[in-house]
C-alpha cells in the first residue's frame, strides 16, 4: 500500500502515485542478479503489484523492497530507516506422495480381517520431502482435517474411530512450506462390526436363582435381596429383570475386575426405579475406598437425575421417573479422556474430562464401594447389564435402548360389514357412524373415460378402497384407546380433504381422555396446516394448545396426506409428520403424556359434552402401534403395508 501526503498533492484520495520495486538474489555463480519494475500510476493508498519475472530462481533467498513516487518526488525504499528487506523463497516442485500405515487397521489387501466399530486406529503419514509442514486427510464421511508434525519432514499420527463397518478409503496429501501439495495417496483398510461385550448378564435367570448366569464374562453372586423373574420392558427382546430391594443384601457382584480402567470402556444397563429421592447406584466397580466409576441415579436440586460418574468427573441428565423404565449407558473414551452419559439412546449432560483411578477391584450391580462399605444401594428393577471394552457408538446406542414397536392395530378400510370395518389381523374393527362409508372405485356403474355424463370420481387413496367422510356426522371410532397416550406410541393415517378451503377446523384423529381430547390431529383452514393440539388439562373447557404443525393441503383430487403422530416417552417428545417427514417447528417438548381413556375417533373430536370438528374427507390406513416408530420407520406409513421394524 503506497500513500502520497497531502501536503505534497492536495488531498490524499486524489494523489497519484506509482511504485518502484527492486529485487535481487545471488546466482549459482556467485554474481549478484536484480530486476527492477515500475508499476502504473494509482490513487494514493491503493495495492500495488509486481509479477516477478519468469526467471526467478528457485530455491534462493530472493530480496525485495519498494519506495513511492508521485511524479515529483521518491520517497525511501521500504526497506531504509525502521524499515527490513523482504525475502522470499521461490518453489517450483511439489512435495512426494506421503506413505500411510496404521497398526490397528493394516491395507485391506494385505489384512482383511482387522479389529472394528468402536475401536480407535492410529495412521501415521509421513513423506521423503524434508519441506512438507502439514498433510490433509479425510475419511469417508468424515473427519476431515489437516494435522502438521513437529518438524518440517516429520511424521504425524491421528486417532481415527469408525463409526460403521466396511471399507473405509483413506486419502492424505503431503503440503509443503510454500503451500505445494503432493499427488494424493489413497489407503483402503476394512472394518468389522462391533465387538460383543466382554461382559453381560441378562439378569433373566428363573425366580429363586442365587447367581446372574453370565452370557459372557464371570456369573455375578447374588444377595438376599435379589428377586430374579421380575418384569422386563416391552419391545427389548427381554424376557425377565431382577428387583432389588434397596437394603444392604440387594447386590449382584462378580467379586473380580470386569472395566479396564486404562482403556475405552462402557457399561449400560435397563433399570426401574421404585425411588427417586436417594442417590442409587445401577453399576460399579470398586477402588481404594471409593468406586472406579459408578452408573445410576442422584438425587439433586432442581430434581433428580441420571449419573455416570469415574475419576472425579460426573455427567448428569435425563429425568428418572418412579416406576418408568430407561436405559442408561456410561462411556469413558480413554483417547479423548471424557466421560459421556447416554439415556434412553440420546447423549445427557456435557462430556467431562477424566482421570481414572488406577487401581481396579470387583465390578458391582446394585451398590458402590464407600470409605465405610458400601452405600447408595439401588431400589428397583434392573435387566441385561453389559460392558464394552471398546466405545460403543451413537448407532449402537440407539439399539441398544432401542423399544421395537408392536403394532396394535392395521384398519385397511377395504369394505364394511354391518357397519363395522374390519381390522386386517382381526383385531377389533372400527365401527362406522351415520355419514360415514367405504367406497370403492370398481363398485362405480360408469367409467369417465367411456360415458362423458359419468361424474368424476377420486380413485381410492390407498387399495381398492377407502373411508369417506361426509362432514356433517360422518366418523368411525374403536370400542376403546388403541394406544397408551402415557406411554410411547405412533399412530399414522392416509387423509384427503374434499374441499381446498374448509369452512372450519376438521379433525382426522383423536383419542379422549375423561373429559376432553388427550390428542387431535386436525386441520386449520385459516393457516392451511395441519397441527397436533392437546388440552392444557382434562377438563371440560381446558384451553388447548397446538403443540406442533405442518403447513399445506389438497383437495378431493390429489393424492393426500399420510399423517402420523410420534410421541417418544424416552426422550419426552411428541413429533407430527407429514408425508414421512418432521422438522423442529413440529417436535415439542412433553414430559408426561397423560393417558386416556376414551375410544379412537376417526374423522371428529370432542367439543363440550358432544362432538364436532367433522371432517369432510377421505381417510384411509389407520396405523397404530404401541412405540415410538423410527424416522426411517415413519417414511414406510399409509402405502398399505407395514413398515420393517428391524
Amino acid at each position: 500500500m503506497l500513500y502520497d501526503p497531502e501536503e505534497d498533492n492536495g488531498p490524499s484520495e486524489s494523489s497519484p502515485v506509482k511504485g518502484e520495486f527492486e529485487a535481487w538474489w545471488t546466482d549459482a555463480a556467485g554474481a549478484e542478479q536484480r530486476r527492477t519494475y515500475t508499476t502504473v500510476t494509482l490513487s494514493s493508498g491503493s495495492r500495488q503489484y509486481w509479477t516477478m519475472p519468469g526467471d526467478i530462481p528457485p530455491n534462493t533467498v530472493v530480496s525485495w523492497h519498494v519506495r513511492a513516487n508521485d511524479g515529483k518526488a521518491t520517497s525511501p525504499w521500504s526497506d531504509e530507516g525502521d524499515g527490513s528487506v523482504c525475502s522470499f523463497v521461490y518453489d517450483d516442485v511439489d512435495p512426494e506422495q506421503p506413505t500411510i500405515t496404521s497398526p490397528e487397521y493394516p491395507r485391506m489387501e494385505d489384512v482383511f480381517r482387522v479389529d472394528g466399530v468402536g475401536v480407535y486406529g492410529h495412521f501415521t503419514m509421513d513423506s521423503a520431502s524434508d519441506d512438507v509442514v502439514s498433510y490433509t486427510y479425510s475419511f469417508p464421511g468424515g473427519p476431515v482435517g489437516t494435522a502438521s508434525p513437529e518438524r518440517p519432514g516429520g511424521a504425524v499420527t491421528i486417532p481415527y474411530l469408525p463409526l460403521t463397518s466396511g471399507p473405509k478409503p483413506l486419502t492424505v496429501r503431503a503440503i509443503d512450506r510454500s503451500g505445494r501439495s503432493s499427488l494424493p495417496s489413497s489407503y483402503v483398510f476394512n472394518v468389522q462390526i462391533g465387538r460383543a461385550p466382554v461382559a453381560r448378564w441378562k439378569l433373566d435367570d428363573p425366580a429363586g436363582s442365587r447367581a446372574a448366569a453370565a452370557e459372557t464374562g464371570t456369573a455375578a453372586r447374588a444377595g438376599t435381596g435379589v428377586t430374579f423373574g421380575g418384569p422386563a420392558p416391552a419391545g427389548t427382546g427381554a424376557t425377565a429383570t431382577v428387583g432389588l430391594d434397596g437394603s444392604g443384601h440387594g447386590f449382584l457382584t462378580t467379586d473380580a475386575p470386569v472395566a479396564d480402567m486404562r482403556t475405552p470402556f462402557a457399561v449400560s444397563a435397563w433399570v426401574r426405579p421404585a425411588e427417586t429421592d436417594r442417590n442409587m447406584t445401577v453399576a460399579s466397580q470398586d477402588a481404594d475406598g471409593k468406586p472406579a466409576f459408578s452408573l445410576g441415579l442422584r438425587s439433586q436440586n432442581p430434581g433428580p437425575g441420571w449419573s455416570f460418574a469415574i475419576g472425579g468427573a460426573r455427567v448428569s441428565g435425563g429425568a428418572p421417573e418412579i416406576g418408568e423404565w430407561a436405559h442408561l449407558l456410561g462411556l469413558y473414551d480413554a483417547e479423548t479422556g471424557r466421560a459421556h452419559l447416554y439415556v434412553n439412546g440420546h447423549e445427557v449432560g456435557t462430556a467431562a474430562e477424566a482421570a481414572p483411578a488406577g487401581t481396579a477391584g470387583a465390578f458391582q450391580i446394585g451398590r458402590a464401594r464407600g470409605t465405610n462399605g458400601y452405600r447408595d444401594r439401588w431400589h428397583g428393577d434392573i435387566g441385561d447389564v453389559q460392558v464394552h471394552d471398546r466405545v460403543v457408538v451413537p448407532s449402537e446406542v440407539a439399539e441398544l435402548a432401542r423399544h421395537k414397536p408392536e403394532l396394535l392395530g392395521h384398519w385397511s378400510l377395504e369394505n364394511a360389514v354391518d357397519g363395522t370395518s374390519p381390522e386386517q389381523s382381526d383385531r377389533a374393527p372400527l365401527r362406522l357412524g351415520t355419514g360415514a362409508s367405504i367406497y370403492r372405485g370398481s363398485d362405480s356403474s360408469c367409467l369417465p373415460e367411456l360415458d362423458p355424463d359419468c361424474p368424476y370420481m377420486p380413485p381410492p387413496l390407498v387399495g381398492e378402497g377407502h373411508l369417506s367422510l361426509d362432514g356433517e356426522t360422518g366418523y368411525a371410532a374403536a370400542d376403546g384407546p388403541v394406544v397408551d397416550t402415557g406411554d410411547s406410541f405412533t399412530i399414522g393415517v392416509v387423509v384427503r380433504l374434499a374441499d381446498s378451503e374448509p369452512a372450519h377446523p376438521m379433525t382426522v384423529l383423536s383419542q379422549a381422555g375423561e373429559h376432553t381430547d388427550v390428542f387431535k390431529v386436525r386441520y386449520e383452514p385459516s393457516t392451511y396446516a395441519w397441527q397436533l393440539v392437546m388440552p392444557e388439562k382434562d377438563e371440560v373447557g381446558a384451553p388447548e394448545k397446538v403443540v406442533s404443525q405442518i403447513t399445506g393441503a389438497d383437495g378431493g383430487e390429489g393424492q393426500g396426506h399420510r399423517l402420523a403422530v410420534v410421541y417418544d416417552d424416552g426422550t419426552d417428545t411428541i413429533k407430527l409428520y407429514a408425508d414421512g417427514y418432521t422438522s423442529a417447528e413440529a417436535t415439542a417438548s412433553l414430559p408426561d403424556g397423560r393417558h386416556s381413556s376414551g375410544a379412537l375417533q376417526i374423522g371428529r373430536a370432542k367439543a363440550g359434552d358432544g362432538w364436532g370438528e367433522y371432517l369432510h374427507g377421505d381417510v384411509d390406513e389407520v396405523q397404530a402401534y404401541s412405540g415410538a416408530l423410527r424416522d426411517e420407520d415413519v417414511t414406510g406409513l399409509g402405502f398399505g403395508t407395514d413398515p420393517c421394524l428391524c
